[in-house]
């Protein structure tokens, strides 16, 4: 399958299954040498373009691939009538058809909120694919509290989603105090015109994806040497939740980053950064 440029230079991959996802490549290392690469993945309502302060720290060593998941930033989602199965093996098979495109055979997984739990679940069903895996603010599953919040008084998440668009849904999450990472008041109007780039129909799909999504039955299959950058302050999820994930996965290395919010990777980016390299390097 090739890979496409749209007209604005945006780069993309189109799919088996004809679904496009948008990704950015980033590397400024010495050509001369030989460099592994660093996949980043989001969580839910963000995309790529939201760890533009993690590339000068990562991409002098290694090559960086940030990827939009489907229905998120500009990557496509099912249209009416279009047959698509939302299940593990169709997303996480986008991600391994993403690194078979452009020619990575092993990465370093570096996943955020639900996007660690594509990491888990990718850790354990595809091993020879992973060099290493690092899990950011990653619960194990969505519970029926937070589905009940992220709803909105809709009749659910996806609802509230299709109702509100991206950007409606994203401006109820950012009423609810400690959810907006940044107290710059410049910061909200940047972080909600992020978000409407999504369309709500892509979220709402997503969304239904992740109500039943759950990475516990993986936890003990996973093999490869993994980082957990356990927020100490989150709602989504608790450093007693983070620390039974450590407990679940042979080997793995726990580090609780003091801060506020469940966005550590923007709130604390540079203890969360060092942390990481620090992984990298002990792996060498």
């Amino acid at each position: 399958m090739p890979q496409e440029r749209n007209a604005e230079g945006r780069t993309f991959i189109r799919h088996p299954n004809n679904q496009q996802t948008h990704y950015i490549r980033d590397s400024f290392v010495d050509p001369w040498k030989p460099h592994e690469t660093i996949l980043i993945q989001h969580g839910f309502g963000r995309h790529a373009e939201f760890w533009y302060h993690w590339i000068p720290v990562l991409s002098r060593n290694y090559h960086v691939i940030r990827r939009d998941l489907r229905g998120h930033g500009y990557s496509s989602y099912p249209k009416e009538g279009v047959k698509y199965e939302y299940s593990v093996d169709t997303i996480i098979g986008e991600i391994v058809d993403t690194l078979d495109q452009l020619g990575v055979e092993k990465c370093h997984f570096l996943g955020e909120s639900t996007g660690g739990m594509l990491g888990e679940i990718m850790a354990a069903k595809y091993p020879d694919r992973l060099l290493s895996l690092t899990i950011c603010s990653t619960p194990t599953h969505l519970p029926p509290p937070a589905l009940q919040l992220f709803a909105f008084n809709h009749g659910d998440w996806p609802t509230a989603c299709r109702t509100l668009g991206a950007r409606g849904w994203a401006e109820a999450l950012s009423k609810i105090p400690g959810t907006i990472p940044i107290t710059d008041a410049s910061y909200l109007p940047w972080y909600l015109g992020q978000i409407g780039i999504s369309s709500g129909e892509g979220l709402a799909q997503y969304a239904e994806f992740l109500s039943t999504l759950d990475a516990r039955p993986y936890l003990e299959h996973i093999k490869a040497r993994t980082l957990i950058l356990a927020p100490s302050q989150s709602a989504a999820t608790s450093v007693g939740e983070q620390k039974s994930i450590a407990g679940k996965i042979e080997g793995s290395k726990l580090e609780v980053i003091g801060g506020s919010g469940h966005e550590i990777y923007v709130t604390e980016a540079q203890k969360c950064q060092s942390a990481f390299l620090d992984f990298l390097t002990s792996l060498k």
